[in-house]
C-alpha cells in the first residue's frame, strides 16, 4: 500500500490521527526532505523506519522505481512532503501517477492544504476557485499566466518566492486590473499574517520589502464587485491601512 500522506504546512498539532497512525506502521517513509520529516517524527514520537529515503525534484524517476520496487515487495510506504499535499506543488505526482497505471493501491491521507487555508484567510469567494502553483519567472511567460485568467470569474490562487511577490503583483496589477487579493506569510505559523486590499495597495506594500517564509497570493476573479474601477489614485490611505492588513499569531 502506498499512503499519500498530507503534513502540516507550519503547525505540526494540525497533522490528523489518521496521518500519525500511517506514519508509525510504514515500513518504508518517502519525504521530500528527510530533516523536515525528521522533526516531524521526533515531535509525535514516531521511530523512523528501516528505510527512509529522500524523494524529491531530481531525483523523482530513479526514486520512484526503487519505491514501486518495495511496493510490489509488499512493503508499505508513506510518502510526504514538507508540508501540504505530496504532487501539489511538491514532489510526488508522478509517482502517483505510474502508481496508477501499474495497478497499485494507494489512498490519500487528507490534511492541511496552503491553497485551502489562504482561500478562507482572503476574505473572497470560495464558490469556484483556480490554483495554479508557481507562477512563471521569465516576464512574457508571467504575462501570459495572468491574461488566462483575466477574463475568468473565479477567485485566483498561486504560491510565489518570498522575493518575488512585489514583481509579480505588479504584472498582475497591469494585466488584471485593480482587484481585490491577499498576500498570506506563513500560513498556520507563529508569524502568520494576512494583507488584504486591492493590487495596487498591495504592490505599494510589498515592491521592496523584505519578505520571509512561504507566501500563497489569492486574487479576485473578473467581477465589478471586486474591482476598485478609480484606477487606485484615488484610494484613500485610510482605506489602505484599514483593509489591507490583518495579523494573527499562533
Amino acid at each position: 500500500m502506498l499512503s499519500i500522506v498530507a503534513t502540516p504546512i507550519g503547525n505540526l498539532d494540525d497533522i490528523s490521527a489518521r496521518a500519525l497512525q500511517v506514519l508509525k506502521e510504514a515500513d518504508v517513509i518517502a519525504c521530500e526532505d528527510t530533516r523536515r520529516t525528521r522533526i516531524l517524527l521526533a515531535h509525535f514520537g514516531i521511530p523512523r523506519p528501516a528505510v527512509f529515503i529522500s524523494y524529491r525534484q531530481g531525483n523523482e524517476q530513479s526514486t520512484g522505481d526503487y519505491i514501486l520496487r518495495l511496493l510490489d515487495e509488499g512493503r508499505n510506504v508513506a510518502m510526504c512532503s514538507d508540508g501540504g499535499y505530496p504532487g501539489i506543488s511538491d514532489p510526488g505526482y508522478r509517482l502517483v501517477s505510474a502508481a496508477a497505471e501499474r495497478g497499485v493501491e494507494y489512498q490519500v491521507i487528507p490534511g492541511a492544504s496552503a491553497v485551502d487555508v489562504a482561500l478562507l484567510m482572503s476574505g473572497l469567494p470560495t464558490s469556484s476557485y483556480t490554483f495554479k502553483g508557481y507562477p512563471p519567472r521569465r516576464p512574457g511567460v508571467l504575462r501570459r499566466f495572468f491574461e488566462e485568467e483575466k477574463d475568468m470569474p473565479h477567485t485566483l490562487i498561486f504560491f510565489e518566492s518570498p522575493f518575488r511577490v512585489g514583481a509579480t503583483m505588479s504584472v498582475a496589477l497591469d494585466v488584471l486590473g485593480d482587484r481585490r487579493a491577499a498576500v498570506c506569510v506563513e500560513l498556520t505559523k507563529k508569524f502568520e499574517r494576512v494583507s488584504r486590499g486591492f493590487l495596487k495597495q498591495l504592490c505599494q506594500e510589498f515592491t521592496g520589502a523584505k519578505v520571509k517564509g512561504e507566501i500563497t497570493i489569492v486574487v479576485a476573479g473578473n467581477n465589478k464587485k471586486f474591482l476598485n474601477e478609480e484606477s487606485g489614485d484615488s484610494v484613500s490611505e485610510e482605506n489602505s491601512l484599514s483593509e489591507s492588513k490583518f495579523s494573527v499569531h499562533l
